[in-house]
């Protein structure tokens, strides 16, 4: 059995400056701990790990047994029958987050990355979708996916849950409002709290579920017998455990915070107020976090992108940083906002308000005509913006409109058009690399004082939008530059390339098409812009682009750079937003780090710490996206519920075997055609070329068809909208007949 020989020295830990910042007499780090063990290759006792880093102090041994078992928690090792710990990822061992299914279900998507591993609805009986867990590969299944056994429940993530009270046989019970909680929780006769058949309450879990035993809790809240106006907002934030109250103890850290920035903070920093500094944003915005200017050069532009250094506010180690991690991200519904950092900070002293003098950290880029950044600096600033701009009026000043706007604002005028010019040069340049460019349409909601909808708009990006975006794209790259040149442990933004899977349905449909998808095997997203740039003036063209977008992987957080596909960059990470995403925030800290002159082995977030921050801020992502998508659908299914029998003209969106998924046009409300109100007739479904045909009639529903549908019903609980053919409508295309 293969052990070290002699006691490693502590000495030869490369984190141990970096230990020393934070305990007074350091024991191994995490990274040396897991370096021991892959030597050792076997799984090592407590006894056996403080033997080989001589450890024989009492009070080091209590803090070993403590970091071990963070280390266990953390999903880095798990104990096996003798109480050694052994290496996850070794062994077939996969450390993960829970994601569930309706259907009862399960995947683990492991924290290491790597492709998600399937868990049976068994498997699920004692499990809660966001649980972490540790899991043991146990095959394949005929679709080639890793199939899972839980060895280890790591972590539980849901304490509550609010859903509808019922009561049969004298037993209570919740049915979550959360479809991904599969579980009915159990309420016993004496917890149930007055609580009345179909109300909605809130149940605390207070036996979490087993392979043989449902979950048990008790009423918490009874929130009320129906949704009335604003009502939604409330259940999605119960729903998805989003924190609101601001605990005590940030209160008491932010008490005495002032409105304007203290004289001595703004000492050693370089001094950016008399430059014409703008911020622009939507109308609506109450938080800036990013201002910008820019100047020609004779060979480019100079453009500096100065964001608010939330980091100069929110230190690690505090109660407002802890808060800050555990939101993840603010949170936007219609007509409310679940911030990551208090008002005083978000809209006060980290908010980059006309006028006034900010903290500021500025990237300093500078830009050639072919749109390529030659040279970027980063550094602490203090700033004072000049104006508040949204994006209509700078594209009014930009163009022909409001002649008074454009007298008032003349003297920034200059600095408009020269950002515009920049614009189109890293345009130019995004274009040129291969950056693939959707057109995608997101909907905005007016709402009355009730809080019910009076319209659902489509959101217009206009050339304002699109000016920022490259501004904050050019400063995200060289964040992650800088990173990659220093060789500092980070948070980067990644893409990942399409899985193979996906590619081949996606070639599999193309071909139908007589299309071909170039870059063979491993596509890049030039390649995808090419597709996308020849299908343009097809009547297909949005098929297409559904298919193509339906490929891709989502968009996450990692410690890991694997770049950005989508956007065509080897390298990426947030540094824009801190106010709102705790990701940019880390992002700040390592970039002051390295202003400092810290290594990379001093810097206070080690790779594992990075990991499970990028891991977690992906799931507050993600929970955000499932909460503020359940308020939509509420609000749209409000909206159409007086409009019951109306006609409508719509295109399909998606189909299933079960039917098809019709969004109306101009309102962008989507709602089901169920297989069984199509045509007299059984339907066969064909998950490549996205299309239910008919067996008798050769009738064709396929993605991308336009319709005209009838409202016939909506629910509200279920936030689900049912269609059925318009009489007079279009329904569907008749297969085409070829001779033999």
């Amino acid at each position: 059995m293969a052990r070290p020989k002699q006691a490693r020295s502590r000495a030869a830990d490369p984190h141990r400056r970096r230990e020393a910042k934070k305990y007074s007499n350091p024991i191994p780090s995490r990274e040396f701990i897991l370096e021991t063990l892959t030597e050792a290759g076997v799984p090592l006792t407590f006894s056996e790990i403080a033997a080989t880093f001589d450890i024989r102090d009492e009070g080091e041994l209590v803090a070993l047994q403590r970091r071990l078992g963070a280390m266990v928690r953390d999903g880095q090792l798990v104990p096996n029958r003798r109480d050694a710990y052994c290496l996850v990822n070794k062994q077939d061992l996969i450390a993960g987050r829970v994601i569930g299914h309706p259907d009862g279900f399960g995947f683990v998507k492991p924290d290491d990355g790597g492709d998600d591993v399937y868990l049976y609805p068994r498997q699920m009986r004692g499990l809660f979708h966001n649980d972490r867990v540790v899991v043991r590969i146990i095959g394949q299944d005929r679709r080639g996916r890793l199939e899972g056994s839980v060895v280890e429940v790591l972590e539980r993530n849901t304490h509550t849950v609010v859903g509808r009270f019922y009561q049969e046989s004298g037993i209570g019970f919740v049915v979550p409002n959360n479809k991904r909680l599969t579980h009915h929780i159990i309420v016993p006769s004496d917890r149930i709290a007055g609580s009345g058949q179909d109300q909605i309450v809130v149940a605390e879990i207070t036996d979490q579920p087993t392979k043989r035993t449902q979950p048990i809790g008790k009423i918490l809240e009874v929130v009320g017998d129906h949704m009335a106006p604003g009502m939604e907002t409330d259940i999605a934030i119960r729903t998805h455990d989003l924190p609101v109250q601001w605990p005590a103890a940030v209160e008491a850290e932010i008490a005495d915070l002032e409105t304007e920035v203290p004289a001595a903070t703004k000492d050693g920093r370089v001094d950016l107020r008399r430059l014409p500094l703008v911020t622009i944003d939507g109308a609506d915005a109450r938080d800036f976090d990013d201002a910008v200017y820019c100047e020609p050069k004779p060979k480019g532009w100079k453009l500096l992108v100065c964001i608010a250094d939330v980091s100069s506010y929110v230190e690690p180690g505090t109660a407002l940083d802890a808060e800050a991690r555990e939101r993840g991200n603010s949170v936007y519904f219609p007509g409310r906002v679940i911030p990551m950092l208090p008002e005083v900070l978000s809209n006060g002293l980290c908010s980059l308000n006309p006028d006034v003098d900010r903290l500021c950290m500025a990237c300093e880029l500078y830009v050639n005509r072919a749109g390529q950044v030659t040279r970027s600096r980063f550094f602490a600033a203090v700033m004072r913006s000049h104006a508040r701009f949204t994006y209509d009026q700078v594209a009014a000043l930009l163009g022909d409109g409001d002649p008074q706007l454009r007298r008032r604002c003349s003297g920034l005028l200059p600095h408009l058009h020269a950002l515009y010019a920049l614009y189109q040069a890293l345009h130019g340049a995004r274009t040129g690399r291969g950056a693939i460019d959707f057109d995608t349409t997101e909907t905005s909601f007016e709402l009355d004082e009730q809080g019910r909808v009076l319209a659902i708009r489509p959101l217009v990006r206009n050339l304002a939008h699109r000016i920022i975006e490259e501004c904050m794209l050019a400063a995200n790259v060289a964040a992650a530059r800088l990173f990659q040149r220093q060789r500092m442990p980070a948070l980067y933004r990644i893409h990942e390339t399409p899985k193979e899977e996906k590619l081949s349905d996606l070639r599999g449909f193309l071909a139908e098409l007589s299309l071909r998808l170039p870059g063979g095997k491993r596509p890049t997203a030039k390649d995808y812009a090419t597709l996308l740039d020849a299908v343009r003036t097809r009547p297909d063209r949005r098929l297409i682009q559904t298919v193509l977008l339906r490929s891709m992987q989502q968009a996450m957080y990692s410690s890991e750079n694997a770049g950005h596909f989508g956007l065509a960059y080897p390298a990426y990470t947030h540094f824009t937003s801190p106010i709102r995403r705790y990701p940019d925030l880390i992002v700040h800290r390592a970039i002051k780090h390295v202003l400092a002159g810290g290594a990379a082995a001093d810097f206070d977030y080690p790779k594992p710490d990075l990991r499970r921050i990028s891991e977690y801020c992906s799931g507050t992502e993600r929970r955000a996206d499932e909460a503020t998508r359940d308020v939509e659908s509420w609000l749209k299914c409000e909206y159409m519920e007086d409009k019951i029998g109306a006609e409508f003209e719509g295109t399909i969106t998606s189909v299933n075997s079960f039917g098809i998924f019709v969004e109306l046009d101009r309102i962008h409300v989507d709602g089901l055609v169920h297989i069984t109100a199509l045509d007299n007739d059984f339907y066969h479904f064909d998950p490549v070329g996205h299309r239910l045909t008919g067996k008798r009639t050769g009738t064709v529903y396929r993605l991308g068809d336009r319709l005209r549908v009838r409202l016939a019903a909506v629910n509200l609980d279920e936030r689900k909208i049912d269609f059925v053919l318009a009489p007079h409508g279009q329904s569907g295309r008749k297969k085409r007949k070829h001779k033999v």
